[in-house]
């Protein structure tokens, strides 16, 4: 022990008050441990990247974004309305009071809990021990907390570029771009993945001249190609130039410098928004100390239960599989109670993925292609969305709802959409597969009319061969 180290005594602590640390906390504190969430930026850090810079904030941009944008394509429909546009100073001061809401939520709910909140950046330096500096007051005493079970749950950040080093007025990541209180003129997305899609769509809706550029030959590559085609198309209708199987190399006085095969070619940006994927954070929290390894990518192995070991768990981005809040939240459960002796397991069915683009994509369970290489016998049908009366009312016909089920037994197995409102959709696809439900389950549900879920139950009946919108298959 250091000379003048003197530990706190703690029940549980949970490092990181992101959508599974302070469910982690909750939890904890339900089943009667006392606890100590430590955060960054303490009180005002909880919510985590999601609820702050994340999540909800590139929802409210892409809420704002799509209702100018479908105003202003309505016109056919009878709907005019003169100079449309967004004032984003007003659009910041509205997102933030959202923000500003939720996170003050969650706070309410941890001191009604009881849970002590402390500000500060923490590392492990014994197998049962953590150092905790304030990085707001970098010259104030450590803190040193004894714990006796521990959760990690410290999130991903924003990976850089070689060459494209963010600087945060020319070169953006994902959390600047929601910070902005202007638009810029000309905008240049790298990656295409789902926060590239997410951005560039709402800005180009806004009114930004985007150039999207990705170094994989489609959109959306790590996602069943699929839900490409529909996005590439809906990409180029807005008038987003986009560029693919190119590498960005270089960003000087305005002009991006891009190189596809032994082709180059610039772009004019104001500003580059680079969205190449996401980062654990697990370098600084001091693992050595406590005898874990991180893998090659930086996340912690950890058991069904979430332990990496006995007496520390780890949750979220630093743990392998998607990196999505709702993930999070649902292993900060199964730690908390394994830390407390209870039998508990992650071992989810199926994790929902959702890209708020145009149109929206999610995805439950297993693909064709998926099923096929874990030897499932299956099958699958196609209904399009602009078969569905809702959606024409919307004027929202684009996308697809698609069914995959196993032979044996009828028993879904997957749910893939792409169309309006396919985030809310999908809760219906992710029952069906934890529930084990097959066709007849799924087509014998009455479905409210008119409605897009509607068009789940004109799938099953389509598998079955008895559609009422859809002609049958042959």
């Amino acid at each position: 022990m250091v000379v003048g180290e003197i530990p706190v005594s703690a029940d549980l602590v949970v490092v990181g008050g992101g959508p599974g640390g302070y469910a982690a906390a909750l939890r904890g504190a339900q089943l009667g441990r006392d606890v100590v969430l430590i955060d960054r930026d303490g009180p005002d850090g909880v919510g985590g990247v999601c609820l702050r810079v994340g999540c909800i904030p590139s929802k409210a941009l892409i809420e704002i974004a799509d209702r100018l944008e479908h105003t202003r394509s309505m016109a056919h429909a009878g709907l005019h309305v003169e100079n449309a546009s967004v004032d984003m100073g007003a659009w910041q001061q509205w997102k933030d009071s959202v923000v500003d809401s939720l996170t003050g939520g969650i706070r309410q709910l941890l001191r009604t809990a009881g849970v002590s909140v402390i500000t500060g950046h923490a590392q492990l330096s014994r197998v049962d021990q953590l150092v905790v500096n304030d990085p707001l007051h970098p010259l104030a005493p450590a803190q040193y907390f004894q714990f006796r079970d521990l959760v990690l749950a410290t999130g991903s950040r924003p990976a850089e570029l070689a060459g494209l080093a963010r600087d945060g007025v020319r070169v953006l990541n994902s959390s600047d771009v929601l910070a902005l209180d202007h638009l810029p003129e000309r905008i240049a997305v790298i990656g295409a993945g789902y926060i590239g899609l997410e951005l560039g769509t709402a800005l180009a809706k806004l009114g930004a001249t985007v150039t999207i550029v990705e170094y994989a030959s489609r959109v959306l590559p790590t996602m069943d190609p699929m839900f490409a085609r529909p996005i590439d198309r809906r990409l180029r209708q807005i008038g987003i130039d986009v560029r693919l199987d190119t590498a960005a190399v270089g960003f000087e006085d305005g002009v991006l410098r891009l190189v596809c095969g032994a082709t180059t070619s610039e772009v004019h940006a104001d500003v580059v928004v680079v969205a190449v994927g996401r980062i654990p954070n697990t370098d600084e929290l001091g693992l050595d100390a406590a005898g874990i390894t991180v893998d090659a990518r930086g996340l912690v192995p950890v058991g069904a239960d979430r332990r990496a070991s006995r007496h520390i768990a780890a949750i979220g981005d630093i743990v392998a599989g998607p990196a999505l809040a709702h993930k999070a939240s649902a292993e900060a459960e199964v730690a908390v109670e394994a830390l407390c002796g209870r039998p508990a397991a992650f071992a989810p069915t199926t994790i929902p993925a959702v890209v708020f683009c145009d149109p929206e994509i999610a995805s439950a369970g297993l693909t064709v292609a998926d099923a096929q290489a874990c030897g499932l016998d299956v099958d699958s049908v196609i209904v399009p969305m602009g078969a569905s009366g809702r959606a024409a009312t919307m004027d929202a016909r684009d996308g697809f709802l698609q069914l995959v089920w196993d032979r044996v037994g009828e028993t879904v197995v997957g749910v893939h959409i792409a169309g309006a409102h396919a985030s809310e959709l999908i809760a219906e696809g992710v029952a069906a597969i934890e529930m084990a439900a097959t066709l007849d389950d799924v087509a014998g549900s009455i479905h409210a009319h008119p409605s897009l879920s509607e068009q789940f139950g004109e799938a099953a009946r389509l598998a079955l061969g008895r559609p009422v919108h859809v002609p049958a298959r042959r």
